[in-house]
């Protein structure tokens, strides 16, 4: 942190304890996730109940749980609320609120956090991320101190943008990147105080010392439980962690940790404190979900035809299971007028970068992707996702069990839309009995109900759609 950042005492003397301001949060006018010039949304807060583990202090009394109810009470560089304001962030939203005393104690203390997309992650680690750079002297600037890993390009990108508003008045704040590039696109050797990449290309670029991994102090996993759980994306990870100086500040945050993720997130994060929700609350509030039903795969297809003229009232994302089921769609939607584009795993590099930046610019109305961009992606336009094949784990071998839907996915899936309080529609499409089996299997465990509507009257379908979208606020009932 810069040299003239205001000192004002110990944390603990700078922030107020939880009983002393008990004010509720409303209004705070946040955003999180994209900036604003990339299309992102407002945060307008849910009611939730945020819940903390504390790795030590749990059985001291003399440690009370700190909140934090003013950004300016975290004794913070000018420079970086300056740049809070410039986001429009005048109070911290509920998990900054517990988050922040965690996150910027001193000595620093590992942590793992599961909060929904909507809730202020991002700007909370970027908030500590930035708080904890030296940026004195034109070297420090040049030095790897903070790291940020994300699943995918599109995510890493959108993260950038963030550390770029909230650090634009920090003189010298250098920002890196370590994505997928083109041939002879890298740099020889990375100069950035910030690093913000996915785990493949920050280990290959570790190994061939373009990142000096030497210096780093904090070290972030956003969408943590994906990467540690997915295998190759885990195995980077942790390779990249056997790089790092010991004792480097490990954070986790994800919206949702299932519990064989959860003992490897407390290995990866050692002694670390925890914020945690309960699955119960994880269904996406603002979001009215539906499905409906379809004779066949080929029926599937006409259904999305006949919704195309309301996918194009916002902006809409359908996933599906496949690339060649994207490919094969986008194709024929395309040959039958229909304007679409497709984003999968199988695009690489600038190309990629392209059809997410036409899609944010509303360019395109309709987006067609796999699961590669079911998490933390944030577009305002957003109204509607279409389950075009129900999320399911994915099963190899000839020793295959029953089908098992996908939670964690289809939580991830439908938080593309009604983004931090904004109404949104998910549709699922059920084809058959086993898909009809997976989306009941999601209605049970998140103990909501998936209405169906009946596509025999496609006035009334697109009655009951409207009427949703153009709500100002959704029903509490939609959960």
């Amino acid at each position: 942190m810069a040299s003239d950042a205001p000192t004002g005492g110990s944390l603990a003397d700078r922030i107020s304890n939880p009983a002393e301001t008990t004010e509720p949060v409303t209004d705070n006018g946040q955003t999180d996730g994209a900036t604003p010039h990339q299309r992102g949304s407002d945060l307008a807060e849910p009611e939730y109940n945020v819940e903390v583990k504390l790795s030590d202090l749990q059985a001291d009394p003399n440690n009370p749980l700190y909140s934090v109810k003013k950004f300016e009470d975290l004794g913070l560089d000018p420079r970086i609320l300056q740049g809070l304001s410039a986001m429009n962030f005048r109070k911290p939203s509920k998990i900054q609120e517990r988050a922040l005393p965690l996150l910027m104690g001193n000595p620093p203390k590992n942590l793992i956090g599961q909060s929904q997309s909507g809730t202020g992650k991002t700007a909370a680690f970027v908030l500590n991320i930035l708080s904890r750079l030296d940026l004195t002297t034109e070297q420090a600037q040049n030095t790897p101190q903070a790291l940020i890993l994300a699943p995918t390009r599109e995510l890493a990108r959108q993260i950038v943008g963030v550390v770029q508003v909230m650090g634009q008045f920090l003189d010298g704040l250098k920002i890196g990147t370590a994505i997928p590039a083109e041939l002879n696109a890298r740099p020889t050797r990375l100069e950035a105080s910030v690093v913000v990449g996915t785990p493949g290309t920050v280990m290959e670029m570790i190994r061939k010392r373009i990142l000096v991994a030497l210096r780093l102090k904090v070290i972030v996993l956003d969408e943590a439980d994906n990467m540690l759980d997915q295998q190759g994306l885990g195995d980077q990870c942790m390779r990249v962690k056997g790089f790092l100086p010991k004792d480097i500040q490990v954070v986790l945050f994800s919206a949702t940790f299932p519990a064989h993720v959860h003992q490897y997130a407390s290995k990866f994060a050692p002694s670390a404190n925890e914020l945690t929700l309960q699955h119960e609350e994880l269904t996406v509030e603002g979001i009215k979900q539906m499905y409906l039903d379809c004779s066949s795969d080929e029926d599937k297809y006409r259904t999305l035809v006949q919704l195309y003229g309301l996918l194009t009232v916002g902006s809409s994302i359908i996933f599906v299971r496949t690339r060649q089921s994207a490919a094969e769609i986008e194709s024929r939607m395309v040959a039958e007028g229909h304007t679409v584009a497709s984003l999968t795993g199988g695009i690489q590099g600038s190309q990629r970068d392209e059809i997410i930046d036409q899609f944010r610019a509303g360019h395109a109305k309709v987006l067609i992707t796999t699961n590669v961009l079911a998490r933390g992606i944030d577009v305002s336009t957003v109204s509607m996702v279409i389950n075009y094949d129900v999320p399911e784990i994915h099963q190899e071998g000839p020793n295959r069990g029953p089908r098992q839907a996908d939670f964690q996915t289809y939580l991830h899936r439908i938080g593309r839309t009604g983004r931090f309080g904004r109404v949104g529609v998910s549709i699922s499409f059920v084809a058959n009995r086993e898909e009809w089996e997976l989306l009941n299997q999601i209605q049970r465990y998140f103990n909501t109900d998936i209405q169906r509507i009946d596509t025999k009257d496609w006035d009334e379908v697109e009655d009951i759609i409207k009427k949703t979208i153009k709500n100002s606020r959704a029903q509490a009932g939609f959960r």
